[in-house]
């Protein structure tokens, strides 16, 4: 067999998948890399898909699932977005190229379990009842270039990528109806008077870098209490405030790679510098901070009518459709 799984020795303590994937982010910030951000590439914003998906259900990779494959650096080496298991190409008849080595993927299960705690009881059938213990599980996948046998993918149909253009943030933002005021040299959103301020466009390099910088801002806005609820009283240099800075980081990402848009907004020293004491102090950030800037993506996007249309239709293709991935 061209690969070999690796099971945990009997008796040897089970990963910490939590500890691992926030160890590796934050060796990837402290030498100076953003790993969620990716390098943009005009070529395939025009026409490539770009949103990892699996190769078998259909379905995309989402929330800490779309950030570790776009670490691999396989998401951006091509214009192929498909990924599968070990156990997904050997269903199929493919095999996965010897040496070649997978990246993890998660899911998370709920798990039942009797609940011991004295006078608690999720369920609120009074003591010895069950409440519910999410599982994270792993599994290994592989870029379709790393696999033989893998048909060639399908070039999109044009019509495919009507939103991929800097338009497409302005089309969210009029959608949305948030309020939008230009003028200074600063962007930002102003929770007390629920507006987004962004500097003159001609402040911008590009129209791509003013969406770049507007989708951001939006996803700050979309923290509203009548909109996602999110915690946006925190001050400059707080913990609060870097967790809705990380949350804002990697949704405008998440969007820009749907919207074939540059991420590469300039951080100053201080957020990553914010970002790292936050990962170092709670190893499940990471994964909530993915989660939450996912409903970001989700709840945006949502305004843009074609791009709404097409996720609609995918999830239609995908009903039904199961295994890993």
């Amino acid at each position: 067999m061209a690969y070999h799984r690796h099971s945990r020795a009997e008796g040897a303590a089970p990963r910490d998948h939590y500890a691992e994937i926030t160890a590796q982010v934050i060796d990837a910030l402290e030498a100076g890399t953003l790993p969620w951000r990716r390098p943009w590439d005009q070529a395939k914003a025009d026409g490539a898909p770009m949103s990892p998906r699996n190769a078998i259900t259909g379905r995309r990779y989402r929330g800490i699932n779309l950030l570790m494959l776009g670490m691999t650096g396989l998401v951006f080496a091509g214009s192929d977005p498909r990924w599968l298991t070990y156990k997904q190409a050997v269903a199929k008849g493919w095999q996965v190229r010897r040496g070649e080595r997978g990246s993890r993927v998660f899911f998370f299960r709920k798990l039942l379990v009797a609940d011991s705690r004295p006078g608690e009881d999720a369920d609120g059938d009074g003591e010895g009842g069950m409440r519910a213990v999410p599982v994270l599980r792993a599994y290994t996948a592989f870029h379709a270039s790393q696999v033989e046998g893998v048909p060639t993918l399908e070039t999109l149909p044009s019509p495919e990528v009507v939103w991929r253009t800097p338009e497409a943030a302005e089309v969210i933002l009029d959608g949305s109806g948030a309020v939008l005021r230009e003028g200074g040299d600063r962007a930002f959103y102003s929770p007390s008077t629920d507006h987004i301020q962004m500097p003159p466009r001609p402040a911008f390099e590009s129209p791509e870098a003013y969406a770049a910088t507007l989708l951001h801002e939006l996803g700050h806005w979309s923290g509203a209490p009548s909109r996602l609820a999110r915690d946006l009283t925190g001050r400059f240099g707080s913990h609060a405030y870097s967790q809705e800075e990380l949350r804002a980081e990697l949704a405008s990402c998440f969007i820009a790679g749907e919207l074939g848009l540059p991420c590469d907004i300039p951080n100053h020293a201080s957020y990553v510098a914010s970002w790292l004491r936050v990962l170092k102090d709670d190893k499940r950030e990471i994964f909530r901070a993915a989660a939450d800037a996912q409903r970001i993506s989700d709840y945006l996007l949502a305004y843009h009518p074609e791009h709404a249309k097409r996720i609609a239709d995918e999830r239609i293709e995908t009903v039904g459709g199961g295994g890993e991935g």
